[in-house]
């Protein structure tokens, strides 16, 4: 009998160095109160910017701390994201093609950072996003449409929102924001030939070495019960 793949939790670039950051910001508040006392008069739009940017260490090492502390779960059954929105999981059997996203911009050849899944059925993430996270999702992949329009792989109307209601193959119909997500996922798999997308700063290694686990665990998990 063969060994099942342990559980392998990753985590994301995005929320490292946050409680560096948090501590770097509230050393600089500290260090520039001090030295306001004796200077204010002389450097006060200095220190005011000083505050300014301390403001935005600080926040930016909140939002990193925010972050979930594992972003992919990969299990013998399936693929759970994790995403402060929310989460998507994917049984392996559900997905038809996993690669990093590659195309031809004049004479060379463009690597996006995204790894791109395709579903055999789209239907799926129906049942298996959260709609904040689908909604949210509509948003942070905008630069993957504009993209496809100006390398001519849509039409501009094409990538517009789509609030219709989407039928699914079992005749459900699904409405709000799942509905305008899964109309998304459709136009990209249109144009760029994936259905859900993941970014790099999600991850916690180079995009060509993760795509390679993912199609590992894939091929790996493929039969398992």
């Amino acid at each position: 009998m063969t060994t099942p793949p342990p559980f392998i939790n990753i985590k994301a670039k995005a929320n490292q160095h946050s409680v560096f950051l948090i501590l770097l910001a509230v050393v600089i508040f500290i260090i520039t109160l001090i030295v306001s006392q004796y200077y204010w008069r002389s450097y006060r739009l200095v220190l005011i910017f000083i505050y300014l940017l301390t403001l935005v260490i600080m926040f930016t090492g909140l939002l990193k701390r925010s972050e979930p502390s594992v972003s992919f779960q990969l299990t013998p059954q399936r693929i759970l994201y994790h995403h402060r929105h929310g989460n998507w999981t994917l049984n392996w059997q559900q997905i038809q093609n996993i690669n990093t996203i590659k195309e031809v911009v004049g004479l060379t050849t463009v690597t996006l950072p995204y790894i791109g899944i395709q579903l055999k059925s789209v239907d799926v993430l129906a049942e298996q996003i959260s709609p904040r996270l689908a909604n949210r999702l509509i948003h942070e992949q905008r630069p993957l449409l504009s993209f496809s329009v100006k390398q001519h792989l849509l039409s501009l109307e094409e990538t517009q929102l789509n609030f219709n209601p989407f039928t699914l193959e079992s005749g459900k119909i699904i409405k709000g924001p799942l509905a305008a997500f899964l109309h998304h996922c459709q136009i990209l798999n249109k144009g760029l030939g994936y259905h859900l997308y993941i970014d790099e700063s999600s991850t916690d290694r180079e995009i060509d070495a993760f795509c390679q686990l993912l199609k590992q665990c894939q091929h790996y998990c493929a039969n398992y019960p």
